[in-house]
């Protein structure tokens, strides 16, 4: 990538997706780079994990291309409920399972002092030798996380980190990931979560198969963009300076509620 901007990790020129006759992606162009942190937001089915997957190189786009930079480390952390849980492993040995493939099967002292440096870095020191079934469910992401840095990513890539979890623990996660991306790391998450989740990140892509807008969440998080989105009218408020999402319809009905109780309330007395 030469001839790409300074700092830049992943670009996506025109990229299109398909499987089958289906298309999941359609002309997305995208660029990543050094130290963003960057939420993608859409509907189910909107091509969401693909885009994830085109970063990655698993999946190869039907046209367009994806240029990463040389050498480039990447990580990918799944979504939490696609784990098996009850698979007999330890929290070493599930973060373990991210070194490179080597003849010797078992661990070398390095590696161990590895893994229980990341795991003390992410708040899991003393539970390596625990089974994995009996962590919390924050903890479990915090796992999949730690096996992930093994591999000492640029770019983290997380699928629905928050998806399932309580507002305790999406907040625990996502102090935890500005932390990472403060110390350095680039990471780009999906995400369902408008305002628990995106509208606290720098930037944002929102995608319905094609970008329908991506910058900073006060420029992307607008009627217009989400209803192109989402397919479904929404309106943004202002809270303490953050942008606040609500159906447009929901709250059509709850201001006819509250106005109608309101005018009621004023008849009463009045009697």
């Amino acid at each position: 990538m030469s001839d790409g901007v300074d700092g830049e990790l992943v670009r996506l020129g025109g990229v299109s997706c398909r499987y089958g006759a289906e298309a999941v992606l359609l002309d997305v162009d995208l660029s990543l780079a050094e130290r963003q942190f960057v939420g993608v937001v859409g509907p189910s089915g909107s091509g969401k994990t693909t885009l994830l997957k085109a970063i990655m190189g698993t999946i190869d786009p039907c046209t367009g291309s994806v240029q990463r930079r040389p050498g480039l480390r990447m990580a990918y952390v799944p979504q939490v409920e696609t784990v098996n849980w009850s698979f007999p492993i330890t929290v070493a040995e599930c973060v373990l399972m991210a070194r490179p493939a080597r003849r010797v099967p078992w661990a070398s002292r390095a590696e161990r002092a590895e893994v229980a440096r990341v795991l003390e870095r992410l708040g899991l020191d003393g539970l390596g030798a625990r089974h994995i079934r009996e962590l919390s469910g924050g903890q479990q992401q915090r796992v999949f996380i730690a096996r992930a840095l093994l591999r000492g990513p640029e770019l983290l890539l997380m699928d629905e980190p928050t998806s399932g979890v309580d507002v305790r623990l999406r907040h625990e996660i996502l102090h935890l990931l500005d932390d990472l991306n403060a110390a350095g790391l680039a990471i780009v998450l999906t995400t369902h979560d408008l305002n628990g989740i995106a509208a606290h990140l720098p930037r944002l892509v929102c995608l319905n198969r094609r970008v329908i807008g991506a910058g900073r969440p006060h420029d992307v998080l607008t009627p217009a963009v989400l209803e192109q989105t989402y397919g479904a009218t929404m309106e943004v408020l202002e809270h303490a300076g953050m942008p606040v999402i609500v159906d447009g319809f929901q709250h059509h009905q709850h201001h006819q509620h509250h106005g109608g109780a309101h005018r009621m309330s004023g008849m009463g007395s009045a009697s």
